[in-house]
């Protein structure tokens, strides 16, 4: 049975000053649960027990490090000291298809983060990995609503399917959110450890208003794309 080759994502950031840098995640084909390549030695911020979240289910005892911090301290080091509202231009590859934006670092880091943070072991983050199936990088507010009540509506039917309990409504996602935003505002203490400039920090910030501001949206912005299924409702 030969494994399946992995999944990859790869991001380039061209810098103004003309550096450039190319990081490729590979997820693992089945599970899409981040391949880990840890940094050798694994920074001290990196420490299950260094600034551990408040919600973390993880024990040190069997966890000796937090795993998004590990998967995420190789690329961090590149972007400890860049600010973050500078420019840069990213380019995202996937399997399918490649994305191009001029943005900020923050932005263009956020979105890398993003995919880190849910593939990468962390079991509070776990019931958002099924987005990273079809990665959207650069998504905006609305693109995130659409595609986070699709995913936690389609998870309620797979698990009606299979005979366990549902919950039709959007309570449980808010529930799910809470308690990432836990887990994003907890973070940001590792990455304050980690960096010089504010490039790492800031985009877990921009993810966090994500977290934070999705579920205060979600109502307003379903209601704004309700004419559009106008052929189911006017049945």
């Amino acid at each position: 049975n030969l494994m399946k080759s992995p999944v990859r994502i790869s991001y380039s950031y061209l810098f103004q000053d003309g550096e450039a840098k190319v990081f490729e995640l590979l997820l693992d084909k089945g599970t899409l649960s981040l391949i880990p390549r840890p940094p050798e030695p694994a920074p001290v911020w990196t420490l299950l027990e260094r600034h551990q979240c408040r919600n973390c289910p993880l024990e040190s005892n069997c966890h000796r490090y937090c795993p998004v911090a590990l998967n995420f301290a190789g690329i961090a080091k590149h972007f400890a000291d860049r600010i973050s509202h500078e420019n840069a231009r990213v380019i995202v590859v996937t399997e399918e298809r490649s994305y191009l934006k001029d943005t900020t670092i923050q932005q263009g880091l956020a979105s890398l983060l993003g995919v880190i943070m849910t593939t990468g072991g962390c079991p509070v983050m776990e019931p958002l990995k099924p987005m990273v199936q079809l990665h959207l990088p650069f998504a905006t507010l609305t693109e995130t609503v659409v595609r986070v009540t699709s995913m936690y509506l389609l998870a309620q039917y797979l698990r009606q399917a299979e005979g366990k309990s549902f919950e039709f409504g959007l309570s449980g996602l808010t529930r799910i959110y809470a308690e990432i935003g836990t887990v994003n505002r907890d973070f940001v203490r590792r990455l304050r450890e980690a960096a010089t400039e504010d490039a790492n920090m800031n985009a877990l910030v921009g993810l966090d208003c994500f977290t934070t501001m999705a579920p205060l949206m979600t109502e307003t912005m379903l209601k704004e794309i309700g004419p559009y299924f106008s052929a189911y409702l006017d049945q």
